[in-house]
């Protein structure tokens, strides 16, 4: 008897009067809103212009979310191009399945067109943005649970997760590798929030933490599941991914750090422009205030003073005449 597990949601989709809110799609929203949210903070906070963030997510997100779909459709073709699939369902986002791998790589190409535009720096973007993508597939990961899909081994820990009889699965408790994913991405969010405090990273290289201490936990996360995937010498395809961008990654720290040591002191030159500018502005109001009240004045108000009032000479004179 199973004394204690995590529930699965009865259904994935809240019909709200003739519009369907699925659980998969709404993760996803608030992951990027977040995502934005979050890294909009750290953009400011490195010198950038509030809104830079979400006006060149409007390029990485379409481009991440048609990435995540085209790596999944790849990489599990089986799903929806082999006898008695319908090939139509490989656009059924709301369905699930998104490949991080490929969010994150066309994803950057979105992000580069837009930083492009603005004319700033990927890099110094990536790394404003890199925590806030962390904790935006903490939240999206919980889309899975809405699914009840990419779960993992059986157990019957007591934060095992139950699994209702549906298509392609078989009732019972499993591992809640959603689960151990989300937090272990908010750990990686916090790592990269305090390696970057600590150590003044720049360059891409935040970013790149947060690639390789993502692909740490993905490879043993991935080892725990038992959805059907592609092996490569006994490993999933997913796991050989995730070592190889891992190595990536720390390569890019070593090579860049280097290279390119230090951090960007400017990140977008236009808000330096606006900063200085303004600045100049309340300087020259500050001197006017200090030109009103300052020696020049008071001597003109004095002088007025001695206009109104009479002087020794003429009290004398007054004196005699009276």
């Amino acid at each position: 008897m199973d004394l204690a597990y995590i529930p699965s949601p009865s259904t994935g989709v809240i019909d709200l009067g003739p519009i369907p809110l699925r659980g998969y799609a709404f993760c996803i929203i608030i992951g990027v809103f977040v995502a934005v949210w979050f890294g909009n903070k750290r953009w400011i906070a490195r010198g950038g212009r509030s809104g830079t963030v979400a006006d060149i997510a409007v390029w990485a997100v379409p481009f991440g979310l048609v990435g995540g779909r085209l790596y999944h459709v790849i990489t599990d073709y089986q799903l929806y191009f082999s006898d008695g699939e319908n090939w139509v369902d490989a656009f059924k986002i709301w369905q699930g399945g998104l490949g991080i791998w490929g969010a994150i790589a066309l994803g950057a190409v979105g992000a580069w067109i837009g930083c492009r535009r603005r004319g700033i720096p990927l890099p110094a973007w990536a790394d404003a943005l890199a925590p806030g993508i962390a904790l935006a597939q903490a939240i999206g990961r919980w889309g899975n649970w809405f699914n009840q899909e990419l779960y993992g081994k059986p157990t019957d820990l007591p934060w095992a997760l139950k699994i209702s009889e549906g298509p392609n699965r078989v009732a019972g408790t499993y591992h809640p590798t959603f689960l151990y994913e989300s937090l272990w991405c908010v750990g990686v969010a916090l790592l990269v929030i305090w390696a970057d405090r600590r150590f003044k990273l720049g360059h891409g290289r935040a970013f790149a933490l947060y690639v390789a201490a993502y692909c740490t936990g993905r490879a043993w996360i991935e080892y725990m599941r038992v959805d059907e995937a592609h092996h490569i010498l006994g490993l999933r395809l997913n796991v050989w991914t995730a070592v190889i961008v891992f190595v990536l990654a720390v390569t890019y720290i070593v090579i860049s750090a280097k290279v390119r040591p230090g951090r960007e002191e400017v990140v977008e030159p236009g808000a330096v422009e606006a900063t200085e500018t303004a600045d100049g502005a309340e300087d020259a109001a500050e001197g006017a205030e200090d030109a009103d009240s300052g020696p020049a004045a008071d001597g003109d108000v004095r002088r007025d003073d001695e206009a109104r009032a009479p002087g020794k000479n003429g009290t004398a004179e007054a004196a005699k005449n009276g």
